[in-house]
């Protein structure tokens, strides 16, 4: 396997698509992938997540809740590299985020490249739309959203406005400010893990 992988990930039900095509290090654990999604796609982190790998549950095991089912534990995202379970193109795994709103998204493994030393990892390359707002009630509930944001004359347009703010755009997507972020990617993950460090 060379050093870089080429991922695409889908934000599932979403039409039109919502991706992001992303450069990471074959090395990069899936503690740092989960970040670098969240980034890439523009969620906020607030809530728990999970990748399913060819059946393998890895995210952040919950000790009093993940412990009676012995088959069924999760393994964590620290301790899992990309490279112990990735092996090939056009492998696919799933990633959910926020159980609730159930945010699923598919990762594509599109290829594996050498390492350009000219490129910052890790590096978003392309993408298409804007991620829906954290909260708003799932992939159906976003498209709900944006039926009464388009209609003028919805009595719940102002209050939607409101609550998502009146810049909100779904069809943009910033990769110069997303690239900007990933290359701070460490400060990211340590400010999120005081904000979960701060919670009482």
């Amino acid at each position: 396997m060379k050093d870089v992988l080429q991922l695409e990930i889908s934000l599932i039900e979403s039409s039109p698509k919502i991706w992001r095509r992303i450069l990471v290090k074959k090395n990069t654990s899936f503690y740092k992938l989960h970040h670098i999604m969240q980034i890439a796609m523009g969620w906020q982190n607030y809530h728990l997540y999970e990748f399913n790998v060819d059946g393998y549950r890895i995210g952040e095991p919950d000790l009093e809740f993940d412990d009676f089912q012995e088959n069924d534990k999760i393994i964590a995202s620290s301790e899992l590299t990309l490279e112990q379970v990735i092996d090939r193109t056009k492998q696919k795994f799933d990633y959910e985020y926020d159980f609730g709103d159930g945010w699923q998204h598919q990762i594509l493994v599109e290829k594996f490249l050498p390492i350009d030393k000219n490129l910052n990892y890790p590096r978003c390359t392309e993408g298409n739309l804007n991620c829906p707002p954290e909260d708003c009630g799932g992939i159906f509930g976003f498209y709900n959203l944006l039926e009464i944001l388009a209609d003028k004359e919805h009595s719940e347009r102002e209050e939607m406005l409101e609550w998502v703010g009146k810049n909100y755009d779904s069809e943009s997507i910033d990769l110069i400010g997303i690239n900007s972020k990933l290359h701070l990617l460490d400060k990211y993950i340590n400010d999120w893990e005081q904000r979960s460090d701060d919670k009482p």
